[in-house]
């Protein structure tokens, strides 16, 4: 299929997107408004174009921590979910949980409280504005050590959010490893939040293994180093645990991959690993779920009725019931059947 019926037919086909930093479908106008706001003054091209200028993983999250920073009220948020709810409506996105990332915001003097209330104005606004469900995944952050993490567990649990429905540790991995903030997760567990991380995106399999076993994370974001351990890949495989893949991501940040058609994602499919296909960043890395979908499709030789499944898989790898996961699954064959109703010379 060509890029232009593969785009028509992605864009009509409801998806979900389950490892999305909501910061990170910032738009660059809103990263002016906010430069303007706070200098009052234009932002130089030159000092926009230098915040995505990158090419690893510490670069890009100092850049992520930067623009974090050009927040000043709490209030200003609100700009990130009105990008968030364009970048949903334009992919076609009905269901989303996305990560939220409070600990450089509270140094800075907001209170969770603030920002809780914060996040359920923008969850309903979006909600509200395209009709599709929204869930928030609290990121601890393995950056700002176990301490900081216990800290924002805690602040979930004092605040009772009904939308914050779980638990991620992002962040540098090799700064971090997943074993030393078993208490943190064991604690969430035991709480009855969801627990997910990044794992085996920037370390080898080991930081996959210790998520599932030592934490008991529910999905793994990135698990790019899978793809090099057969064992871990059957472990994967065998105990249903969801791969949250993220490509273009993984190749921007050249760790282990450099292109597309290196990735490991249809080594993945093929052992019988639970794939779903996400962006991560889609303003830092230039792309949105559509593209990415695309990518899988044309780099890693994927067939439409893959695509398909793949689709499905990020609805029934959500945090959602069982009956839910039916119903969204229907809407995506509905939707198929009848765009190749429509466009019936269209083909893989």
């Amino acid at each position: 299929m060509n890029a232009k019926d593969f785009y028509s037919l992605l864009k009509y086909v409801p998806k979900a997107e389950l490892h999305i930093h909501e910061e990170a479908a910032i738009s660059r106008g809103t990263i002016k408004k906010l430069y303007k706001k706070y200098k009052g003054t234009t932002m130089p091209v030159a000092e926009l174009n230098k915040l995505f200028d990158y090419n690893d993983l510490p670069g890009f999250l100092d850049s992520f921590i930067s623009i974090q920073n050009m927040f000043k009220k709490a209030e200003d948020l609100r700009y990130t979910f009105a990008d968030l709810s364009t970048y949903l409506k334009k992919n076609n996105i009905t269901y989303c949980e996305t990560f939220f990332s409070p600990t450089s915001h509270i140094k800075k003097g907001f209170s969770f409280k603030e920002l809780s209330h914060l996040l359920t104005e923008g969850v309903e606004m979006i909600q509200q504005q395209t009709g599709a469900t929204i869930r928030i995944i609290v990121d601890v952050s393995r950056s700002f050590g176990v301490e900081n993490a216990q800290q924002n567990l805690n602040y979930v649990l004092e605040e009772k959010n009904p939308y914050i429905i779980g638990i991620g540790l992002g962040g540098d991995e090799e700064k971090g490893p997943a074993k030393d903030f078993e208490s943190v997760f064991l604690q969430a567990e035991q709480a009855g939040l969801h627990r997910v991380t990044h794992a085996g995106e920037t370390c080898l399999s080991f930081s996959i293994t210790d998520s599932i076993n030592i934490l008991h994370a529910e999905r793994i974001g990135h698990a790019l180093t899978a793809g090099y351990d057969d064992n871990c890949i059957k472990e994967l495989a065998e105990k249903k645990i969801p791969a949250e893949l993220c490509p273009t991501s993984n190749t921007f940040i050249k760790k282990y991959i450099t292109k597309i058609q290196q990735h490991p994602a249809k080594k993945l499919y093929d052992a019988g690993v639970h794939i779903m296909i996400n962006t991560d960043d889609p303003t830092f890395f230039k792309v949105s779920l559509i593209d990415e979908y695309w990518r899988v499709y044309k780099g890693l030789k994927f067939s439409l009725d893959e695509i398909k499944q793949v689709i499905k898989n990020g609805f029934t790898a959500a945090f959602i019931s069982d009956e839910q996961k039916l119903e969204y699954c229907h809407q995506v064959d509905s939707a198929w059947d009848e765009w190749f109703k429509i466009n019936p010379d269209c083909k893989d």
